[in-house]
Formats: C-alpha cells, structure tokens, sequence
C-alpha cells in the first residue's frame, strides 16, 4: 500500500507496517525516492545518492522472511558525507569547517540548515528520510538539529562505536542521531545500545523537576532570537510545574572555549595531514592551517588544553547532577542567511568534550521541546 503521505511515515511506523504486510520497503524507498526528486532542487540535501541500488536493495530486504530481519530492518538512514556507506548526505569539507555545502534550509531555502551535518537534519526534517546519523566535533549535531526543528541527540563521547567515520578530533567527534520524534531517537538508541548505568526511576514528570538555565561564559554573543526562544522555554516548563534556576559556570570553566579550540586544532594537525601530502591545493585553508601549525602552537600547550579539559568534566558533572536537565541555546541567533556560512558554535563547543548528553530542544528560529532526562539541552 503506497499513498501520497507514505513518504511522512516515521521509522518506528515502517516497521510496524512491514511486519504487517500493509507497506513494502520497496514502497516505502519509492515514496521516500519520490519526495527526494520532488525537493531536490530546493533542499539540495544529498551529496550521492543511487535511486537504483536503493531500489534494487529494497527489493532484496523484502524477500527476507520477518523471522531474519533486524530491528531497523527497511528503514531509510540519512549517513552524513564522513561515514563509509554508499548513500551520503551532506556535510562542510571533511566536517570541519563553516563553510556550508549546498544544501539549503527546508523552513527557509534563503537560510543555512546549519552544519557541518547539513544534509542528514535537513533530509530527516524535509521528510526525505526518518532518521539520520550525524557528527559533533563543535555544535555540528546540535546547530543543525536547532536551526531545522528536529529532535537532536549528542550522546556521551564514544558510546557509539566511530568505526568507518573520518575523524577530525578523537577526544571530541561523538556520533550523532537525528530524527522526528523521541520514539525514533529511543529506537536508534536502542539499536546502537546506549544505555545509562543504571535504570530511569520510572516516568520522568516535569512537574516538581528542577532545571537550570546556564549562562556560560559566551552569553553576551546571544541574539534576541535566541533570548527570546529560551525564555520561552523557562516560562513553558514553569507553566508545567518545575523549578528554573538561572545559574552560571565557575570562573575556572571560562577558558573552556579556548581549551577546545587548542586540542581541536592539535588534533586536526595529524588528521588532515594524509589530505595535506596528497591534495594540499584542494584542501580549505582552515584545514591547511591546522596541518601547518600556523597558530604555532607548543605541545606543552596542547598538553594544558587536554588536561583542563579533563579536569573540568567532574566538575560540571556535579552541577548537572543537582538538576533533571541544563538549558543552555544551540546557536547564537536564527539560522544566519545565505548558505556560505553555517553558523558559530559558541554555544555547543564548551559542552561537546563533556561526559553529557546534550539534545537540541530550544532554537531561536524553528524547533520543539524533546522530553529529555538528565540531558543538556542546547
């Protein structure tokens, strides 16, 4: 059965529809395939893409009996263009630079979608795909799941195996997991295994839960935009019955953005550096600067950054365990015009060497509000 809204069927519906027999996953890849030609032009949300193997590999998934199949068994996964697979969405050059591809913001095709997972937010928010997989070396999950109004998840760093992905930092580069709804963000998660140590004690209520808004060390650079949506988000969940506090880091956490800077750069020293022999003119600058240390920078200072680093993880770990969840923006403001430039990570780089799940839940221009536990929301 195939209709012309086949195509908006989540994940966690597919599979339910092809243990049934109501939806093919020929159906389903040809509805989705459908809306992708459709869209194309406007969204621009794939670097490659094979309508016929997809097809032809469809097909194949259907002649396995339900008794063989796994648990994402037909279902379509946007891979950002860093993962080796065949079907690529798009990314910034290598997931590391700000300079957006092609591909445009379904809300607004004048606006960036973000970056550097461009087109795995947009697919999944375009309906081009139900779920995707991203990357955050900065805010590369969270920026984009923001400025697209999807359900964004960081998970804590390397939970998720990284095998078969380009690496641009090994301390940082968390996978990351899109989607439309938090059921299909369960069952990703359940997929790839993530489990907490110990069980959720039952259903979280917002009501009598405590939260914290968190000024970090970058607050002056907010927008109203951004303002604006996150004390919206204060009022909604006082509204609900929690308790918001305002608070702000220790002093000893404001050079965390610096400290990021640093190892990201030493890092993306040697990660670059077989592109660098190999195709140094075709390289962006920014990735040739960091191979040719053109910030000079000294091992003793890469060795400071890496154990600041280390050593601030406990101690916002203790904040975030006085609180259900931290509130802090994803962005600066709303998804930037223009597609050249992606937008600052600012707001998400001081949390993406943390221990913490950070989940894309306030915006300054589009986006919900993910019932998350123990989360930062950024």
């Amino acid at each position: 059965m195939i209709d012309e809204n086949t195509y908006k069927v989540t994940a966690s519906e597919a599979l339910a529809h092809f243990k049934d027999g109501s939806l093919t996953v020929h159906e389903y890849a040809t509805a989705l395939l459908a809306r992708i030609a459709a869209r194309d032009a406007d969204v621009q949300a794939w670097a490659f893409l094979d309508p016929a193997h997809v097809l032809a590999e469809a097909a194949r998934l259907d002649s396995i009996p339900i008794d063989f199949r796994g648990p994402l068994h037909g279902v379509t996964v946007a891979a950002k263009d860093i993962f080796f697979t065949k079907g690529k969405a798009t990314t910034a050059e290598f997931a590391a630079t700000n300079v957006g591809p092609k591909t445009k913001n379904p809300h607004d095709p004048l606006r960036t979608p973000g970056g550097s997972s461009s087109g795995s937010a947009t697919a999944v928010r375009d309906f081009q795909a139900p779920v995707a997989l991203a990357t955050q070396t900065g805010g590369s999950t969270i920026r984009p799941g923001s400025f697209n109004g999807i359900y964004a998840l960081k998970p804590t760093w390397n939970v998720i195996s990284r095998e078969g992905v380009k690496i641009y930092s090994v301390l940082f580069d968390p996978i990351g997991l899109y989607a439309r709804s938090v059921d299909n963000l369960t069952l990703l998660a359940d997929v790839l295994n993530i489990h907490d140590d110990e069980p959720a004690p039952g259903i979280f209520s917002v009501r009598g839960a405590r939260f914290a808004v968190v000024k970090i060390m970058v607050w002056p650079k907010a927008g109203p935009g951004t303002v604006s949506a996150l004390m919206a988000g204060v009022e909604l969940l006082r509204k609900h019955g929690a308790t918001v506090e305002e608070i702000e880091l220790p002093p000893e956490l404001d050079e965390l953005p610096q400290w990021h800077r640093t190892w990201l750069a030493a890092e993306g020293r040697t990660s670059f550096l077989p592109e660098h022999r190999m195709a140094k003119g075709q390289l962006d600058d920014f990735l040739v600067a960091h191979v040719e240390n053109r910030l000079g920078l000294t091992r003793a200072a890469q060795a400071k950054a890496f154990d600041s680093i280390a050593a601030a993880r406990p101690v916002v770990d203790e904040i975030a365990s006085r609180y259900a969840a931290l509130l802090t923006p994803s962005d600066v403001d709303e998804a930037p015009v223009g597609t050249a430039f992606t937008g600052a990570a600012v707001f998400n780089c001081i949390w993406t060497p943390s221990k913490l799940v950070s989940m894309s839940a306030l915006c300054a221009s589009y986006g919900g509000y993910p019932e998350s536990d123990n989360a930062i929301c950024l």
